[in-house]
C-alpha cells in the first residue's frame, strides 16, 4: 500500500527547509532586539483553554477545531493559534509575579492545526510565528509591537505592504456597540446566513467577520464601533495613531475589522500584502490586537496583553512571488575521496577529525570509483577534496586540492588529526 501524507499537510523538504530556518532565525535576532525570549508550549491543551479563550461562538471552536477524548477520557484540543496556549503557560507558571519584569515578553513558533479547506497558503496543519507582551496597559506596548511586526518583513526585504488598525474599545464600547449591532441587525435577521443567525445576540461582532456575501452587503451600513468609543477608548486609540505617526509608520484605520477570535479589544491590526500569490486583493499576513481579559479568563489576576500572529505558509509564498530569495548556505568544506575497500576506515577517521574540528565534511558511502567521488565534490561545490588511496594509507599522507585553484599537496596524516584548522589555513585560506 502506498501511504500519502493527511489531506491539508505537506512534507518540508531539504532546499526548502532552509527558507523556514532562514524566516525563523531572522525573526529570532529580531526578536532579541525588542527583549522578547522564547517560549514553548504543547501542541495540545484541555479543549477548555481554546473554547474559553477563543469564544465558543467563534469558527475556530464551532467548526475548525481538532479536538478529542484521549484514553483517560480528557477533551483534548490541537492547538489552533497560539496564544491561548502560551496565556496557559503564563498563568500556570505564574509568570505574573512582582518580581516578574513588566511588560513580560515572549515569541513562539510551530504548528498549528485547523479543520478548514485547505488552499494557498492555508493548510490543516500550518505554522506560526507569534509574539505576547503581558502586564502593560500602555499604548506604547501596542506601538512597540506593532513596529516589531513591520521591521520583521522589512528586514526579509517584504515591500507592498499595509497595516490596518481599529480600536475594539473597552468593555462599555463593546456594550452600547453591541446593542446597537442588534438594533441594527435585527430587522435582517431572516436575510442572514444561519451561521450569522446564531451569532446575532450571542456576539454580534462575529457577524461583521462573517464571509457570507450577502450578509458583508447587509453589514456594509452597519454602524461603526469608532462612534461608540469611550473617552478612554478614544484616548488609547489615539495615543495609538499619534505614536505610529511619530515613528513614521503609515497606517490606515479600518473601522470594519474586528479579527476572528473573541479575547480582542482596544488596539487590534492587521498587516496586508497585495500578492498573487495568496489571491486577488489584500490579503492578511499578520494580525493581532490587545487582550486584557484573556489571562483573568484562564484563571489568573487581570492583565493585560499585546501579541500578533504570523502565518508561516502564506509568508513564504509572499517571499517567493516577490522574488526574496533566503540566503542558503550548506557549505562542504572538505570531500574524502578513498580509493580502495582498505582506506575505508581512515576515511571515516579523517571525516570525523575535520568535523570534530568545526569544519564540514564528507565521503563516498556507495563503493564509487575515484572518478565519480570527484565528479561529486565538484557537484557539490566542496572547497577542498582530500584522496587517500592504499599508497597514501601504508606512506600515512593525504592528497590535498584546492578545488578552486586546482593546486594540489601532500600532508601528513598527523597534521590532519593534530591540527586541521592549521592544516587549512596554511594551505588552502582563500584570504
Amino acid at each position: 500500500m502506498k501511504y500519502q501524507r493527511p489531506k491539508g499537510t505537506a512534507d518540508i523538504l531539504p532546499g526548502e527547509s532552509e527558507k523556514w530556518s532562514y524566516v525563523e532565525d531572522t525573526a529570532r535576532l529580531l526578536f532579541d532586539d525588542y527583549q522578547f525570549h522564547e517560549i514553548r508550549t504543547p501542541l495540545f491543551e484541555n479543549f477548555e483553554v481554546f473554547s474559553r479563550s477563543a469564544g465558543d461562538t467563534s469558527d475556530v471552536v464551532t467548526k475548525e477545531m481538532y479536538d478529542f477524548h484521549d484514553k483517560g477520557d480528557r477533551h483534548i484540543a490541537l492547538r489552533p493559534e497560539g496564544t491561548a496556549g502560551v496565556v496557559r503557560a503564563y498563568v500556570e507558571n505564574k509568570l505574573y509575579a512582582p518580581e516578574q519584569e513588566k511588560p513580560y515578553k515572549v515569541f513562539y513558533m510551530g504548528q498549528m492545526y485547523r479543520y478548514e479547506r485547505p488552499q494557498s497558503g492555508r493548510m490543516r496543519e500550518f505554522h506560526q510565528i507569534g509574539v505576547e507582551a503581558f502586564g502593560s496597559d500602555s499604548p506604547a506596548v501596542d506601538v512597540e509591537v506593532m513596529a516589531m511586526a513591520m521591521d520583521f518583513f522589512k528586514q526579509l526585504g517584504v515591500t507592498n505592504l499595509k497595516l490596518a488598525i481599529n480600536s475594539l474599545g473597552d468593555k462599555e464600547t463593546r456594550a452600547a456597540y453591541h446593542q446597537a449591532l442588534v438594533d441594527y441587525l435585527e430587522p435582517h435577521m431572516a436575510e442572514l446566513s444561519e451561521d450569522s443567525q446564531a451569532r446575532l445576540h450571542k456576539n454580534p461582532l462575529r457577524v461583521l467577520d462573517s464571509k457570507d456575501k450577502h450578509d458583508q452587503e447587509i453589514v456594509a451600513d452597519a454602524p461603526s464601533i469608532l462612534d461608540f468609543l469611550t473617552p478612554t477608548a478614544q484616548n488609547h486609540l489615539d495615543s495609538v495613531t499619534s505614536m505610529l505617526t511619530a515613528l513614521a509608520i503609515p497606517f490606515e484605520v479600518d473601522a470594519t475589522m474586528v479579527r476572528g477570535l473573541d479575547y480582542y479589544n482596544h488596539t487590534i491590526f492587521e498587516i496586508e500584502s497585495q500578492s498573487p500569490a495568496l489571491g486577488r486583493g489584500w490579503t492578511t499576513i499578520c494580525g493581532g490586537g490587545r487582550y486584557n481579559g484573556l489571562v483573568e479568563e484562564l484563571g489568573g489576576p487581570e492583565t493585560p496583553g499585546f501579541g500578533f500572529g504570523i502565518g508561516m505558509e502564506r509568508l513564504l509564498l509572499l517571499l517567493q512571488d516577490q522574488d526574496i530569495t533566503a540566503p542558503i548556505d550548506n557549505p562542504l568544506d572538505v570531500y574524502v575521496v578513498g580509493i580502495g575497500e582498505a582506506t575505508n576506515v581512515e576515511s571515516l577517521k579523517l571525516v570525523q577529525a575535520i568535523r570534530g574540528a568545526g569544519f564540514s565534511a564528507d565521503r563516498d558511502y556507495m563503493d564509487r570509483k575515484p572518478k565519480a567521488q570527484f565528479k561529486t565534490a565538484d557537484r557539490r561545490h566542496a572547497r577542498m577534496t582530500m584522496t587517500i588511496g592504499e599508497q597514501e594509507l601504508t606512506d600515512q599522507t593525504v592528497n590535498v586540492k584546492n578545488m578552486a585553484t586546482g593546486d594540489q599537496t601532500t600532508v601528513p596524516l598527523s597534521e590532519v588529526y593534530t591540527d586541521f584548522a592549521g592544516m587549512f589555513d596554511k594551505y588552502f585560506d582563500e584570504d
